[in-house]
């Protein structure tokens, strides 16, 4: 900039003299303690979904999604929904909330992938099972289309097995919408908060329950990513880690150490059918004794 001064003119720098002292400052206050929380928090917001990116990957590979659960989507849905409520009545780190979104969202794309594929592998389509009842089949021309009397027809014995992805939307809006109104409510109330923030945490601890269960039932393991699972157990190692380390609630690591521990089962699972499938131990398969040549 240009100033006349004395009848002469010079020139004035428009930046701050200060300018690069101020960006060396900042640069030394970056010290290790900080790069590691930022590491962590970095790990904590994108590393749970990381396991299920090859899992993602291999349904999509395979186009067989048999082998994946979608209640694991369902308890980690609710979990973090419960989680972002939560933050309303208890403040915690951002990083968790964060995390808790971006769960969602994933657990979504797993969704609409798996009816996807799995509507695409049937060779013969029955009626459409959604949220709020059964549809027409499609074979069947009807004359006006059925609507979807929401949600007074809701049938049990298709939940969570819906042959829509928006069924799986309008059940999360219906409990996202409950929760919220409850939730606004009783916010004063601490008992309900810690209650809620409990709930949230058990949920997740039990997100690999579904696919334990899966897995005992069939007494196999294929369709499933042993990475998946392996990614699953590294993270819970850390996470129960960085709860300790942090002396957070006993909730916290209580509820991640059980986390650790089905996910050493599963690993479990994977070695005990691995091995029978290849020795010639016999199993029972629906009731079917079956050996292995």
């Amino acid at each position: 900039m240009v100033e006349l001064w004395n009848g002469t003119f010079q020139l004035k720098s428009s930046c701050h003299p200060d300018t690069m002292d101020y960006i060396l400052e900042e640069v030394q206050e970056i010290t290790l303690p900080k790069v590691i929380k930022w590491i962590s928090s970095t790990v904590m917001i994108f590393g749970g979904v990381a396991p299920f990116i090859p899992q993602y990957r291999e349904i999509k590979r395979k186009n067989d999604a048999e082998g994946f659960s979608l209640y694991v989507c369902l308890a980690l849905l609710i979990a973090n929904t419960l989680r972002i409520l939560f933050w309303f009545g208890k403040r915690y780190e951002l990083p968790l909330l964060a995390q808790s979104m971006i769960m969602n969202i994933m657990m979504l794309l797993m969704i609409h992938l798996c009816v996807k594929v799995k509507n695409r592998s049937q060779i013969i389509r029955g009626p459409d099972r959604v949220f709020t009842g059964i549809g027409p089949a499609h074979d069947e021309m009807p004359l006006r289309p059925k609507k979807r009397e929401y949600p007074f027809d809701f049938d049990w014995k298709y939940f969570w097995a819906w042959t829509d992805f928006q069924s799986y939307i309008d059940f999360l809006l219906v409990v996202s919408l409950v929760m919220s109104l409850l939730t606004f409510l009783l916010l004063d109330f601490i008992i309900y908060v810690e209650i809620l923030g409990f709930l949230a945490l058990f949920m997740e601890a039990m997100l690999a329950v579904p696919q334990l269960v899966k897995n005992f039932k069939s007494k196999s393991t294929e369709g499933m990513s042993i990475l998946m699972v392996l990614m699953w157990t590294v993270g819970d190692v850390f996470k129960t880690t960085y709860f300790i380390l942090r002396e957070a609630p006993a909730q916290f690591w209580l509820c991640g150490s059980l986390q650790v521990l089905i996910d050493v089962t599963i690993l479990g699972q994977v070695w005990l059918y691995h091995k029978w499938f290849h020795h010639g131990k016999p199993m029972m398969l629906n009731n079917i004794k079956i050996v292995y040549d």
